[in-house]
């Protein structure tokens, strides 16, 4: 952080301990669990719903020692259920240790009602379980398949010892499980179902093969991305998010890492675990989302509405373009600290066309009010594609540019 920094921009001090539990937390499968205020990437590509666990990493074998959970013994759970979860030879690898499954499988306990969702409630015989590819304080993502077909697959942990962060959590899930009930997108990632156990919350989408966006930008370092290819992804996600807000609804953690590439190549918006349903009003929840993505109005803990996603986009179009990661060389609190203290942003390439860079800067200044609509960003990111594909068909950016990556 720069010399003379403090907390009283972040708030870190928060009397309501939101920020113990909201902070978005992503954890490579068997990597250490030291890890700084942003999102990690997922360990194997193609899920397509994150972990939302927003606290510092821990263990799911907290689940163990959970009140009313006791050992499960070998074939405990419904052989039904269980033995088509984790039939040898039925290319289903979760592990037979892991608590997670084992609780959700467990015929002992009842599979609880979805409130107003209950034709979503999925059929945990129909369910398979797969490898686990991304973890976080109280849960896992699996891979998976429910009648025959790849999904993803969230299993949350209920905290036993902690009442306000089991009713947090509760509110989390109900909040996940009403948004995907309610949209239905080309762009948006497609709800399957949902279940609730007395141990355990499971959420349950498509499967996207092709990993997340970020994760595909990572691979592509030190090659050309292609400029009509960036362009089209921000399509997909402005198209994506011009339905999510016209259904009153924020995301509130837009960002790479939660966008996911489908078969047919188009990007699908995921992870709505903080999203809301937008009110006009003081007391939004703030310090929510990825530092790197994050409007300054949130990071100030000032009220805020749709345009934080509007900020957010602007950072995802300059990933695309540049394939780099935003803020690089800079921890996620430095680059918050200088967002919000000195108006910095990513640079923007000499060579980017005039219409990206005005999308770009109109999208994240840090006036909500100069941000455009996303209706708006779908209408000048239409006309950079045109642009594109009569003047310019093969232009390319390059993505290796010198250090730093950002401009005061």
């Amino acid at each position: 952080m720069p010399d003379g920094a403090s907390f009283n921009v972040l708030n870190y001090n928060n009397d309501n301990n939101y920020y113990a539990f909201t902070q978005d937390f992503y954890k490579k499968l068997n990597e250490g669990t030291n890890m700084s205020t942003e999102s990690m990437q997922t360990s194997n590509a193609g899920g397509s719903v994150s972990m939302s666990d927003n606290s510092s990493v821990g263990s799911s074998d907290a689940l163990i020692g959970h009140p009313g959970l006791k050992p499960l013994r070998n074939n405990a759970y419904s052989p039904s259920v269980g033995q088509s979860a984790f039939r040898p030879g039925r290319g289903i690898h979760a592990s037979k240790d892991d608590r997670l499954p084992l609780a959700l499988m467990d015929s002992r306990y009842p599979t609880e009602g979805l409130a107003n969702y209950e034709e979503w409630t999925i059929n945990l015989r129909n369910l398979h379980m797969g490898p686990p590819f991304a973890q976080g304080a109280f849960g896992k993502l699996y891979k998976g398949s429910y009648n025959g077909v790849d999904v993803a697959i969230k299993i949350l942990e209920r905290p036993g010892n902690n009442l306000e962060k089991a009713q947090f959590m509760e509110q989390q899930f109900q909040q996940e499980v009403t948004m995907l009930a309610n949209l239905k997108h080309p762009n948006i990632v497609r709800f399957i179902g949902a279940c609730r156990k007395p141990m355990v919350w499971c959420i349950v989408t498509e499967y996207a093969k092709g990993g997340s966006v970020r994760q595909f930008l990572t691979k592509r370092q030190k090659r050309a991305v292609p400029l009509k290819l960036a362009v089209k992804q921000a399509l997909d996600v402005a198209r994506g998010m011009a339905y999510v807000h016209g259904r009153n609804f924020i995301h509130r953690d837009l960002k790479s890492d939660n966008l996911l590439i489908s078969a047919d190549k188009s990007i699908k918006i995921a992870d709505f675990g903080v999203a809301r349903i937008e009110v006009h009003a003081e007391g939004m929840t703030p310090e929510t989302g990825t530092y790197r993505w994050m409007a300054p109005e949130m990071i100030q803990h000032r009220a805020y509405n749709q345009k934080v996603d509007v900020y957010s986009f602007g950072i995802v179009l300059w990933e695309l373009i540049t394939g780099q990661l935003p803020f690089q060389g800079m921890t996620a609190v430095q680059a918050a600290f200088a967002v919000v203290n000195r108006g910095v942003r990513p640079t923007i390439p000499n060579d980017c066309l005039p219409v990206l860079t005005e999308i770009m800067t109109r999208c994240w200044d840090g006036n909500a009010e100069v941000r455009p609509s996303f209706v708006e960003v779908v209408s000048m990111l239409e006309a950079a594609e045109t642009e594109i594909m009569t003047t310019a068909r093969k232009a390319r950016f390059r993505c290796c540019m010198s250090q730093p990556m950002t401009i005061d």
